[in-house]
């Protein structure tokens, strides 16, 4: 078989990519109950008989102790204990996810070190009031150094270890099942039905294509080669062993592979093959919001129209590089925006909708309009953005590439239904603080969704 070249049907406003299953940074996702005792710890016929615990420990002048950091499971794939967390239930064309308890768990950033818990969810994991993480504090869910948290004014060490256990509902998906399109001994090619994560990020977990591969299809240890969005469908193709996942990694790195996609544009794309080399920047990484920039890095695409049917065009789109939002930028910037793209197709980019670059307003402007806009047409959760991410204290803009992407956000909350799309690999963000909505609130949004969604595969 053809390995790595994949013709992905957009979504009228579909991204460039998704995401990747290794833990972001120092975090990874544990299994779904307490961590296995060590032969040497005393079970439960011994608690009687087991000595009393150690006071706990300070240092020289009375300093708190944090104990030396121990490595997280930094495995790319998910196990039986994981599949066996709670089960899949179908209603009214709907895969839904039974709700289930599950721990977030992270380490103390240096950027967090001298700051107390509390200034640090409120700046950094603002997805719940901090009324909701005194609550946690007080049932006992937030521990710091496995011990429970009572005080949130705390000042936080190096290597401080933070866990939240909360009571997960996550979103339902559609009940399309995933074709398995090809399968050998070194790869396995799927179709991707819109509405699915690749991975667990944000909300998403068990609903997640990784997920239903290893609970239905008995597929794991897959490693992920590339993502397509959740909103996207299209040809997906995961390595069965890391051996072949870092060799295809390389012929990606050669350029012997290459991605295509297809979407629906406004208006009458030119004829001609159109080459966009313009830079991108990142305005907000809460938000997932870029545009062209001379500050930004520098990135191509190759487009070439397909059809026209008199008011809009079908396109080809052949990324060379792999920014952020690089396809729907791109086309905004040549005046041919996907047609339902919920951020690159809005009046709140100006009466041009930002074509040739031209906006008009601040970033902190044109963010503040993108909410207005969604607010006033309903469909913020179908972004997954709020007021609360106009709160740009400590976020710094970039360049569109996805590592860069991964290293700026790595602590931010994911708030909403869709995962940023990036187009190379990068880990998967797990937020100690972040609280999923309940899925049958979230029936509405996936509605919603399926408007902006008219998926299929080519």
């Amino acid at each position: 078989m053809r390995h790595g070249v994949r013709r992905a049907v957009w979504p009228l406003w579909a991204r460039a990519a998704g995401r990747g299953v290794r833990p972001r940074g120092d975090m990874a996702e544990p299994g779904p109950g307490p961590s296995r005792a060590r032969e040497d710890e005393p079970g439960p016929a011994d608690k009687e008989e087991a000595a009393p615990a150690p006071k706990k420990r300070r240092l020289a002048g009375g300093e708190r102790y944090v104990p030396p950091p121990r490595k997280l499971n930094a495995g790319v794939s998910f196990g039986a204990e994981h599949f066996a967390e709670t089960s899949y239930y179908f209603e009214g064309g709907l895969r839904k996810v039974r709700p289930y308890y599950f721990d977030f768990r992270t380490y103390c950033k240096g950027r967090w070190v001298g700051r107390s818990l509390l200034h640090v969810f409120g700046t950094e994991f603002r997805a719940q009031p901090l009324a909701y993480y005194r609550a946690a504090a007080r049932a006992g869910r937030l521990r710091l150094n496995e011990e429970p948290v009572r005080d949130l004014d705390i000042v936080l060490k190096n290597n401080d270890f933070l866990r939240n256990t909360v009571h997960r509902h996550e979103p339902p998906v559609t009940a399309q099942p995933i074709r398995i399109l090809a399968e050998d001994e070194e790869v396995v090619v799927v179709d991707k039905p819109s509405s699915l994560p690749v991975h667990p990020c944000g909300r998403f977990r068990h609903n997640t294509v990784i997920f239903i591969l290893g609970k239905e299809h008995g597929l794991r240890e897959l490693h992920t080669l590339h993502r397509l969005d959740r909103m996207t469908s299209g040809v997906l193709m995961f390595a069965k062993t890391a051996a072949v996942s870092k060799r295809i990694d390389e012929q990606v790195r050669q350029r012997q592979l290459e991605k295509e996609y297809v979407c629906r544009v406004v208006g009458e794309f030119p004829e001609h093959e159109v080459v966009c080399e313009e830079p991108i920047l990142v305005v907000s990484y809460k938000v997932g919001v870029c545009r062209v920039d001379p500050k930004g890095k520098p990135c191509q695409t190759l487009f070439q129209r397909l059809s026209y049917n008199g008011s809009s065009s079908v396109v080809r789109c052949l990324p060379r590089t792999g920014r952020t939002h690089q396809i729907r930028v791109h086309l905004q910037f040549l005046g041919h925006p996907i047609v339902n793209d919920p951020i690159y197709n809005m009046e709140a980019w100006g009466p041009d909708r930002g074509k040739g670059g031209k906006i008009g307003k601040t970033d902190e402007e044109l963010l503040k309009a993108l909410v207005e806009e969604h607010r006033s047409k309903q469909s913020l959760e179908v972004l997954g953005i709020g007021e609360e991410d106009l709160n740009s204290s400590g976020e710094s803009k970039d360049c569109g590439n996805s590592g860069d992407c991964t290293k700026s956000a790595e602590a931010e909350p994911i708030n909403g239904s869709s995962c940023p799309a990036e187009d190379e690999q990068d880990p998967v963000r797990n937020d100690v603080a972040a609280c999923p909505l309940n899925s049958d609130i979230n029936l509405e949004t996936l509605d919603k969704d399926k408007e902006l969604s008219f998926c299929r595969n080519r």
